[in-house]
């Protein structure tokens, strides 16, 4: 059946669908589940993976809530990075690496927003008046 077209509700269920898929790739605990059943071994599931490569593309990243689920994506195209994930010590260790990097980008991000606070009312009063507030001489 060569070029049956999609519906348009049939092609907003697949993105949708592709969708959470795709974002529950962040979570190195379901990448274990589904490497101890065997579905990172499947040839069909692997193809499958790298078709959902398209993600990174900007115009579907942008959907993405869990945008690191893009980087495991990306991992998981490597047999050796699938092989090592039935073991659960491989997971917990992904698991506490993001941890890891979440707490500093988080507090990296607000000592960011600090600093910028602070230097907005030293730049507000720096600035020249506006030539509408300007008292003529």
């Amino acid at each position: 059946m060569a070029g049956v077209m999609e519906t348009e509700e049939q092609s907003r269920n697949r993105f949708q669908s592709e969708l959470e898929f795709i974002q529950c790739l962040a979570n190195p605990n379901y990448l274990n589940f589904l490497a101890q059943r065997g579905y990172l071994r499947e040839k069909p599931f692997v193809n499958y993976l790298k078709y959902l490569l398209y993600w990174k593309e900007p115009d579907y990243a942008k959907f993405l809530k869990y945008p690191h689920c893009l980087h495991m994506l990306e991992l998981l195209q490597y047999e050796h990075f699938r092989k090592e994930l039935v073991n659960a010590q491989c997971a917990k260790f992904i698991d506490e690496q993001q941890l890891l990097h979440w707490q500093h980008y988080s507090r990296k991000r607000t000592r960011l927003q600090q600093a910028l606070a602070e230097q907005q009312p030293t730049q507000q009063q720096q600035q020249p008046p506006a030539h509408g507030n300007a008292v003529a001489k």
